[in-house]
């Protein structure tokens, strides 16, 4: 064993060596940075025995005993849940983004949203409150069948089925319609009256089918082993619906062309929805409304950034 050095003596120097071997806590200063995103300052663990510099958060964190950050997506089942969910939890910087395509519109709010301000910080945007506008089973079955040809029979019974979903013309819609397609504008008894009337004719062969002068279409039928004529049915050319596009939302009033062609002596049926888009839009665009002035949030049409949360 060598000599030891005179005011030093063995345990003296193997204190020193048993502290070296010891894990130490070092302290990185961050402020410098200027990096709002980064804390002041890191405690770091030193691993001697590897040699490595070691992160003590991981450590840390298995003692946690509530989320440091309010995390994941709310999925409300009405407008009014949502706002009521939006109020609870929002911020100075919380913001809501409006989906208004028709076919499937829907509102997020961003609890932690970015900061407004030029240069403000930037937040995680993981916290979340969905809304899908769940669409009416009404709505579903007119829009599925919009464009779709039917028989005669098919088509009386689809107009029985959905009778409380028609609305007789406004004075001023009525005008309007009829001026816009040179076409006459049916009441619900005049739809009711002619589901009826092609439920009578359903096994007859069509005679003649021409369109009056009011614009409104005209079909006689052959009666089968008859020589006479079947009675002239009129057939409007327009009707309105009132109906709520939402499972318990507001209603919306909307046009609705009805045509028909023949094909081998038979009536072929089907309607038009008239611009859907723009109703659905427009009753979306109004809840926004509601949306900002019950939540006081800032409220754009969009979707937010994306989030990997």
């Amino acid at each position: 064993m060598p000599p030891v050095a005179p005011g030093f003596d063995a345990k003296f120097i193997a204190d020193l060596g048993a502290k070296a071997a010891e894990p130490t806590t070092i302290t990185i200063d961050l402020a410098a940075l200027n990096d709002n995103g980064l804390p002041p300052r890191v405690d770091l663990g030193w691993d001697p025995k590897n040699g490595q510099i070691v992160g003590l958060k991981s450590h840390i964190e298995q003692y946690r005993i509530r989320p440091k950050l309010k995390t994941g997506t709310a999925k409300a089942l009405t407008l009014q849940s949502f706002i009521d969910l939006a109020l609870r939890h929002k911020t100075a910087h919380s913001a809501v983004f409006a989906d208004t395509t028709w076919q499937k519109p829907g509102f997020t709010a961003v609890i932690d949203y970015h900061e407004a301000a030029e240069g403000g910080a930037a937040d995680n945007g993981k916290h979340r409150i969905h809304y899908d506008f769940p669409l009416s089973e009404e709505w579903k079955a007119w829009v599925k069948m919009d464009g779709e040809a039917m028989s005669q029979l098919d088509f009386a019974a689809f107009l029985e089925d959905h009778v409380m979903e028609l609305s007789s013309p406004y004075d001023t819609e009525k005008s309007e319609l009829e001026r816009e397609f040179a076409t006459t504008v049916a009441t619900p008894a005049d739809v009711v009256q002619l589901s009826r009337g092609l439920h009578v004719h359903v096994a007859s062969a069509v005679k003649n089918a021409h369109t009056l002068q009011s614009g409104a279409g005209q079909i006689q039928w052959q009666e089968e082993h008859q020589t006479a004529d079947g009675k002239p049915l009129t057939v409007p050319g327009i009707f309105i619906l009132s109906i709520s596009p939402f499972f318990m939302g507001e209603k919306v009033r909307v046009p609705v062309r009805l045509r028909y062609r023949t094909a081998n002596s038979k009536i072929i049926w089907f309607y038009q929805i008239y611009r859907p888009d723009v109703h659905v839009t427009e009753r979306v665009r109004a809840d926004l409304d509601i949306v900002a002035e019950q939540t006081g949030l800032p409220c754009f049409e969009g979707t937010p950034e994306m989030n990997a949360a």
